[in-house]
């Protein structure tokens, strides 16, 4: 009798990353476009080295820390208060390589100018969707180094700061902002923690809801210096606090609850009360709203960074995979519809991340003092567009990444889902949609904003000479005007504030259209084309803006 072999027998091969660098042609292309051919000679091999890292090494440490999530042990077995919390031991090595790796420190060494932070979050792009979103803390540190050259005395300037720009794992330091309270999320000005001034210094007292780096090495938080009157709350102020004294114990912290949260279950996020904190006062009392803010302008671009790498990571592990599962006798790869859908990644991963690398360089002029007037308003409106525009984006591509592996995509122990869960939560950390919208008005009122970026699209679309692009350049010439006589009807506050959101994602569309005008300009390659054409024909959609 003939023995057949079962079916059972057949195990389907798991997609690989090869090297995240070499693999990624947007990503070289653009770099190659817009840094200097000398510094790319110099970045290349290291790029290239990290590249591979984050395929192979970084990938493995952050499957270990989901699958061992932090641990909250509030007492010893002796009945003391002790608040540990315990990490995977690769959750460390992922901070260390962050240190080894300069991912904060490039930004800070300036050793390109400007370029430098271009490089900087283009090795952040790199290492997000492999770090188990050890790029959290990154980000706070990042935007603390930042408001410390601005505001920080020289306390701050000999001690933290060099310890947050370190590339020394022993001497790294890592910072949180503790921002959200019970009483509101982004609605700061209902702040209940206060700071009560005691011999030149300040004790911190309240409770912060939401903290998502309690395991770093000081905190940037807000906290009023006077109690309320007549039911009116004092302006806030800035405080830096170390989380630890010299022997260990917390700064007058008790961590109440680890948050059981949707997705990021590898960042250990807290629920703290404040029961005499020492702080430190940073920058001028009353103020720190507006000094805080240099710390989201940084956090908001590195959201917007985490977002198209992951859209980048959904796109490549799917395009590994369709060459290696096989449907209705040939490779998924073979079938056309199958390839559309890849191409729509693909195009989208593409599209968005030109936006958060050309605010980079925005960045970089103005950390290098090289920033017009122009660029830093045209960095503040675009900013939070780009944070709101592509956290969107990163969930829709998470999702349709899950699809691309049918019910295997749905399976958490092929790590798959946790791209869609940890995503989640980039339209909402560092303000939700709506807010980020709001914020867009406030730019566009108070910092000129709109004139800033309607002078970028007037001077980038006057620069397209090559005749392929005309078509494409009439129709978003056509959409900036459409964007400018509607905004010409807006006259009330309601109008303005109704419109906001609509406003925001109009904007990043055109602004993602605009910059691939200027790259394929000056990088004028056929998939390019394609890409904007398909950016025009789908999103340029003239009827998107009402009243």
């Amino acid at each position: 009798m003939k023995k057949h072999t079962p079916y059972t027998d057949f195990h389907q091969d798991e997609p690989l990353l090869i090297n995240e660098y070499t693999q990624d042609e947007f990503l070289k292309d653009y770099l190659e476009t817009y840094l200097p051919s000398e510094m790319m000679s110099e970045i290349r091999p290291d790029l290239e080295r990290f590249g591979k890292r984050v395929a192979t090494e970084l990938i493995e440490y952050a499957n270990a820390c989901e699958n061992n999530p932090p641990q909250l042990i509030s007492y010893n077995a002796w009945g003391e208060r002790v608040d540990e919390i315990k990490v995977a031991p690769e959750w460390k090595k992922l901070e260390d390589i962050a240190a080894e790796e300069g991912l904060v420190a490039i930004g800070y060494e300036r050793k390109y100018g400007s370029h430098s932070r271009l490089y900087q979050f283009a090795k952040l792009y790199l290492y997000t969707p492999s770090s188990a979103i050890y790029t959290c803390p990154l980000a706070m540190s990042d935007g603390a180094a930042r408001l410390i050259e601005k505001y920080g005395d020289d306390f701050l300037k000999d001690g933290p700061y060099k310890g947050l720009i370190s590339r020394n794992p022993a001497t790294f330091l890592t910072s949180g902002q503790w921002m959200t309270e019970r009483t509101g999320g982004s609605d700061v000005s209902r702040s209940m923690t206060f700071a009560y001034e005691e011999n030149g210094e300040y004790i911190l007292r309240g409770h912060k809801w939401f903290t998502s780096a309690i395991t770093a090495n000081m905190a940037f938080t807000l906290a009023s210096t006077e109690q309320p009157q007549d039911g009116k709350r004092a302006a806030l102020s800035l405080f830096f606090l170390p989380i630890r004294n010299e022997d260990g114990t917390l700064n007058g912290i008790e961590v109440e609850a680890l948050k059981d949260k949707l997705g990021t279950r590898a960042l250990p996020t807290a629920q703290l009360n404040l029961t005499g904190t020492n702080a430190r006062l940073v920058g001028e009392k009353g103020k720190g709203v507006k000094s805080i803010s240099t710390l989201f302008n940084v956090t908001r671009i590195y959201n917007a960074i985490s977002s198209v790498s992951y859209m980048r990571r959904a796109y490549a592990l799917s395009e590994s995979y369709s060459h290696i599962r096989e449907a209705f006798g040939k490779k998924i790869s073979e079938h056309i519809l199958h390839r559309k859908s890849l191409k729509n990644l693909e195009i989208a991963y593409q599209s968005n991340t030109i936006l958060p690398l050309f605010l980079s360089q925005l960045l970089g002029k103005e950390d290098c003092k090289e920033a017009t007037d122009k660029d830093i308003a045209l960095l503040r409106i675009l900013t939070p567009i780009a944070k709101l525009y592509t956290a969107k984006s990163s969930i829709q591509s998470a999702s349709e990444h899950i699809e691309m592996f049918g019910g295997l995509g749905y399976l958490e122990d092929t790590n798959i889902p946790v791209m869609l869960r940890n995503v989640q939560t980039l339209s909402i950390w560092e303000g939700t949609t709506n807010i980020l919208s709001l914020d867009m008005l406030r730019a566009i009122e108070k910092d000129n904003g709109l004139p800033a970026f309607l002078s970028f699209a007037k001077e980038t679309i006057s620069a397209v000479s090559l005749s392929e692009l005309q078509d494409a350049k009439i129709i978003i010439d056509r959409k900036i005007q459409i964007l400018a006589s509607f905004i010409s009807q807006l006259s009330t506050k309601d109008e303005w504030e109704a419109s906001a959101r609509d406003l925001a994602f109009y904007i990043g569309e055109a602004s993602i259209a605009l910059l691939w005008l200027d790259f394929i300009q000056k990088c004028p390659k056929e998939n390019y084309f394609q890409a904007l054409n398909y950016w025009v024909k789908f999103k340029m959609n003239e009827n998107t803006l009402d009243v």
